[in-house]
């Protein structure tokens, strides 16, 4: 049963994430799909397929489909109070029928009784129990735990917050071994604006395996990033891509610079907006190969003021 969810959770593309420095499962919300303003709908044309988005009047995401062809497609539906997530269920058709065998649902819990617990249980669509996961924070609002329990047994997974002079790491560990460690820092340069650096190092079996560095503005803006190989003979992390991005002033990326040894690559992103919302893209073009993506928005007619 647990290979079959793992396999689902792929399909579906539905592994979630923790918002490391949050206080809840991670919520997706009109920016993490380059939307602004009061927008309902967007249905995004792609080469793959059509992908549909559906948003409340607050901007959180509570609908999403992926569809493949007309007859297969996966469904996706949020529910909320007071603006935290308390379910999730995904759904997948297949010649337009319904398949209860790749659809799972996520319930949500959360206790503020003391320190901030969430609990969230997963089942399939025939109401068989797969997994349970308890998230735990501690007084500053941070993640301390992750336990997670299925037909297999519990594991548990313990957080660590360490700052030592002005650098903040998080370190995720099961059995005393890393998973993860996140560490975040701000550069201060001469004569150029603060950044924003975070350095993820990603461990296999306890040793290190991979890691990635990221550059941001003090906006949030991904500036560079930098990929890792571990050399497990030197015992040394060997920097392999490197990424820059540009942006213009519309904080649109523009441009996307990629260099691995002495090879270099550059794409282009051309934008056309849309007439009633001009902070928002109606077709994307990325150059040199053009391909393009366009993205057809509905609107509602007053702005993001109403509660759920």
């Amino acid at each position: 049963m647990v290979k079959k969810y793992l396999q689902i959770l792929i399909l579906l593309g539905i592994i979630f994430t923790i918002k490391v420095h949050g206080q809840e499962i991670q919520i997706f919300t009109l920016a993490d799909f380059d939307l602004r303003d009061s927008v309902k709908t967007c249905l995004v044309s792609t080469d793959y397929g059509k992908e549909e988005y559906d948003f409340n009047r607050n901007g959180l995401l509570t609908k999403s489909v992926t569809r493949y062809n007309a007859e297969d497609y996966d469904v996706v539906y949020y529910k909320y109070k007071n603006n935290h997530l308390i379910e999730k269920r995904s759904e997948s058709y297949q010649n337009n029928v319904f398949d209860p065998n790749t659809s799972i649902a996520h319930f949500y819990q959360i206790d503020s009784t003391e320190n901030l617990k969430i609990q969230e249980r997963i089942f399939s669509y025939d109401k068989q129990f797969l997994e349970e996961y308890i998230y735990e924070y501690d007084e500053a609002g941070d993640i301390s735990s992750i336990r997670r329990t299925n037909n297999d047994g519990t594991d548990i997974t313990q957080v660590e917050h360490k700052k030592i002079n002005g650098e903040y790491t998080v370190t995720y560990l099961l059995n005393d071994q890393p998973l993860k460690s996140i560490r975040t820092s701000i550069l201060k340069p001469k004569n150029k604006p603060d950044q924003k650096v975070v350095l993820t190092k990603e461990y296999l079996n306890g040793e290190a395996n991979m890691a990635f560095e990221e550059v941001f503005d003090m906006d949030g803006k991904l500036m560079a990033q930098q990929e890792f190989s571990y050399n497990a003979t030197e015992q040394s992390f060997e920097p392999t891509v490197r990424t820059s991005y540009v942006y213009d002033d519309k904080n649109m990326l523009v441009e996307e610079i990629t260099k691995s040894g002495i090879s270099t690559s550059k794409k282009e992103y051309i934008y056309q907006y849309d007439q009633v919302n001009q902070g928002n893209w109606i077709k994307q073009i990325i150059t040199p190969d053009n391909s393009y993506k366009t993205r057809k928005i509905t609107y509602y007619k007053t702005s993001l003021k109403e509660n759920n």
